[in-house]
Order: structure tokens, then sequence, then C-alpha cells
């Protein structure tokens, strides 16, 4: 039996390298390793939409900005770049260099969670957010059911509240904003039934 060849290891030169100028799609970056991102469904694409505008319409006027799906984050402690499905930043967004492609100080992620991701979501992801020092919230969403996981920061911690159902609130302390569940979920979920 012979042993299987060990994955390339790329630099993070590499990387933004590959990512800027030659790679179709989006991939992610984590510790030397490159991972393709696939796409998403009719689900996942309309939470996005909804909370991004959710979002831009209570930011308005506010020094913060949000970002959808395009928007790479740098998780320098755990060496590692990646995509929120949102990413909204409060005060002076700060960047890894000139292209201005890689926000270096989050204050709230989101992810959308998937069948092929929600492990990934939960685990390693979050576990190279939360060396993310500005990072103050991470919003897990479920596409399957009406179900909000929020983590919020407190101090060395990270404390969970769950929301559920149409009819709940999600209160994004961190950013002033609050999401609305039938609106999260909007042409998602019947209104009258929840499914």
């Amino acid at each position: 039996m012979s042993a299987l060849p060990a994955p390339k290891t790329y630099t993070v030169e590499q990387y933004l390298d590959l990512e800027r100028n030659s790679l179709e799609g989006k991939c992610e970056f984590v510790d030397g390793q490159i991972f393709a991102m696939a796409g998403a469904s009719r689900e996942h694409n309309l939470i996005g939409v909804n909370i991004v505008r959710e979002l831009s319409n209570q930011l308005k006027g506010r020094p913060c900005e949000a970002y959808a799906n395009d928007m790479r984050v740098k998780a320098a402690e755990a060496k590692g770049y990646h995509y929120p499905d949102i990413a909204v930043v409060c005060g002076k967004p700060e960047f890894e260099d000139g292209q201005m492609d890689t926000l270096l100080n989050p204050t709230v992620l989101v992810e959308i969670l998937s069948s092929s991701t929600e492990a990934y979501d939960r685990g390693d992801k979050f576990a190279g957010y939360r060396k993310i020092h500005s990072l103050r919230e991470y919003i897990l969403v479920s596409q399957d059911k009406p179900l909000i996981e929020r983590y919020v920061r407190q101090g060395d911690a990270w404390i969970l509240t769950e929301t559920s159902g149409l009819d709940g609130m999600v209160n994004l302390e961190s950013i002033g904003c609050v999401l609305a569940m039938s609106e999260v979920y909007d042409r998602v979920f019947d209104k009258s039934t929840g499914d």
C-alpha cells in the first residue's frame, strides 16, 4: 500500500495571488490549505439578501458598513481567510492592503447554515473567528427552519441565545440593529404556518 501524497501547502502570498488573479470562484485559506467554496441554494440566497437589506436600511447614515458574500475576512491569529455570508464593520474598516478586499476588523459575522458547511461553521470556522479581536457577535442562521443562534462575546466567553419562529426578533446590540425573523425568512417560509 502506498501513502497518499501530502496536500500542497501555500503561503499567504500565493493564496492571495491565486484568489485575486487566477482562481475562478471563491476559496478559503486555513493554515496553508486552500478550500473551494460551493454555490448556495435558493433559500440561502434569499435569507442572505433579506438580512443584508435589513441591516443596510438600519445602518444607513451611521458609521457602519455591511458586506455580502464577497468580502474576505482575515482571522490573522488563526492563520485563515474566510468568506462569511455577511460581515458588518462599525467604525473605520481596516483592510490588509491597498486592494481593500480583506477585512481585518469585523464587528458582526453571519453564516447561513447548510448541510455541507454547518459543522465547519460551528467548529473550526468559529474557532478562527473567535480570534478576531474586533468581533462582537457571531450569527448562525438556519435555512431549514426559522432559527437564529446569536453568540455574543463577553470577555473571553461567548454567550449563546436562540430565537425561533417567525414572530421573534434578534437584537444585534453591537451594531444597534434588530432583525425581525419574519423579514429574515421572507419568501422562505409561509408566514401563516412557518413552513
